[in-house]
């Protein structure tokens, strides 16, 4: 062998070493005890449903996820400890973009005396503390301060447990917040219908918001091509998704809600959906790679979700966890949470057969 094959030999090799990455995947093989489970339902948003949508249709579904005899539930919901640093930031964090995410606490904090840091902080003492059989006073405490935390689905986990004499006003709660937790519990979102009603009979006192916007929150010269961009990138996939559009579509104007959820968090079907969106605009041929900027953003999104969920059982080794999530989320969430160690990821449809 000549010298120069000889160093392009080497340069190769060196190169394919480099390339060459540590598989983490058995790290937790001879793990102790048993591993998390975490169960990701893929969730419509049920506040977009058809008039005709009746909750008590969700039945069956809640049936068989509360069989899993979930520990800790977590929510498609921004924390109020990520509202604080967003409202911190105005500079970074455009106050316009979050407000449908993140909910004034002023009427919870003028009832409590609490801002959302001190909020937070009595919500963490009052759990560590929290009694076997807890009073209604300290439920509407509870309540109360989960509100002006900016944690809305807690704080309806809450009143949901009380009976209807005791869902008044006192300890904490003043007429407006009373208002707002019958308003949640008459409401028609995924949180309000599916995980707080999980948690009570769970037996559960909170759930955990783990959405996070400030991964998407994306800074590009020019927002109208931009927009443009994502808009071309779904129209070229539209074709290729109309069949699974239109059963989706069926289904959301029918009453079984099983056959809806089994459906849109079957595997075939979510790739269906994923290549649709985000293939396609990684295809998306515009200059600037417009609509990449897009799958960055959502990628980054999920990404911080994800470490919020682990941060949920992060000092509960081998909890049952219940993620509930758009189901545009479940393929990045099953992906990325099968990395983590000492975690197994439950397979949905064995659940809901």
């Amino acid at each position: 062998m000549s010298k120069q094959w000889a160093v392009w030999g080497l340069a190769l090799a060196a190169a394919t070493a480099q390339a060459q990455q540590v598989d983490l995947s058995a790290l937790d093989k001879n793990m102790h005890g048993r591993p998390a489970q975490v169960l990701v339902l893929g969730t419509v948003h049920l506040s977009d449903m058809p008039k005709t949508f009746d909750a008590k249709a969700l039945a069956p579904l809640l049936d068989r996820v509360a069989a899993f005899e979930p520990e800790i539930i977590t929510i498609e919901s921004i924390s109020g400890e990520s509202c604080d640093l967003v409202a911190r930031h105005p500079a970074v964090y455009s106050a316009d973009d979050f407000k449908p995410y993140c909910r004034d606490t002023s009427d919870a904090r003028a009832a409590t005396g609490l801002d959302v840091p001190a909020a937070i902080a009595e919500a963490n003492r009052t759990l560590k503390q929290w009694p076997a059989q807890p009073s209604a006073a300290q439920r509407r405490r509870l309540a109360a301060v989960f509100l002006a935390a900016g944690d809305s689905t807690s704080a309806l986990v809450q009143w949901l447990y009380l009976p209807a004499a005791e869902r008044r006003a006192g300890d904490g709660l003043d007429a407006k917040l009373v208002a707002r937790l019958e308003k949640a519990r008459a409401g028609r979102s995924e949180n309000e219908l599916i995980a707080a009603p999980l948690a009570v009979r769970a037996g559960l006192q909170r759930v955990h918001p783990t959405d996070d916007h400030t991964g998407d929150a994306v800074d590009v010269s020019d927002p109208q091509a931009y927009g443009q961009a994502i808009m071309a990138a779904w129209a070229s996939a539209k074709e290729a998704s109309k069949t699974v559009r239109e059963r989706d579509d069926a289904l959301r104007r029918g009453q079984d809600m099983l056959a809806l959820y089994r459906y849109i968090n079957r595997p075939d079907v979510l790739s269906v959906v994923a290549d649709g969106d985000f293939g396609a605009a990684m295809r998306e041929a515009s200059p600037q790679r417009l609509a990449q900027v897009y799958v960055a953003g959502w990628e980054t999104r999920n990404l911080r979700m994800v470490a919020n969920i682990r941060a949920s059982f992060r000092e509960r080794p081998g909890a049952r966890v219940l993620a509930i999530v758009g189901s545009q989320h479940k393929p990045w969430f099953d992906s990325l949470l099968g990395q983590m160690q000492g975690v197994e990821i439950v397979d949905l449809q064995q659940v809901l057969k």
